[in-house]
């Protein structure tokens, strides 16, 4: 092998060693079986999301793994792999794939990384249950307000009550 050759190798290992540690979450999928067309779709839905996919050789998603102190990753990078890495949403990746799954079930999570933790396919799977980031703020003010509108009614209750009464 020539040393261009070994130079260009560690750089991608380098660049996916990067990636790993900066990712919020990651999901490796298999995606034999995909069509063009759907991998195509599949791709423009990630990216809109912020999220990139990538087909990588497992040689060197292996060792980037290893860098990254990801221990436990080569049991899911056997056969063909696509990855994707998304720095920012820690559930948008994993629920991206898994609804897409559904529409194009050839598409299987093997597994990833979930904020720096070697995560199985079932936790992946089980994350893209989970509302968004937008999802779960509503949820929490939701939480939040609960208290301030149950104070309200009572009082407008009372209110009407005594307006009753007079």
């Amino acid at each position: 092998m020539s040393q261009a050759a070994i130079a260009e190798k560690q750089l991608l290992v380098e660049t996916a060693t990067t990636q790993f540690q900066n990712a919020a979450s990651v999901v490796v999928m298999d995606y034999r079986g995909l069509t063009v067309q759907e991998a195509t779709e599949l791709r423009k839905q990630l990216r809109e999301a912020g999220i990139v996919m990538q087909v990588i050789k497992n040689s060197v998603l292996s060792r980037a793994a290893e860098a990254a102190g990801l221990e436990g990753m080569n049991d899911v990078f056997k056969g063909p792999t696509a990855i994707a890495f998304s720095n920012e949403d820690v559930i948008a990746p994993a629920k991206i794939i898994a609804d897409f799954a559904k529409v194009a079930p050839a598409l299987e999570i093997k597994g990833g990384v979930i904020e720096g933790k070697v995560s199985s396919a079932q936790e992946m799977n089980a994350l893209a249950t989970l509302p968004n980031r937008d999802g779960l703020l509503s949820m929490l003010l939701s939480v939040l307000q609960a208290p301030i509108r149950n104070t309200a009614l009572i009082i407008k209750a009372v209110a009407e009550s005594k307006e009753e009464v007079a």
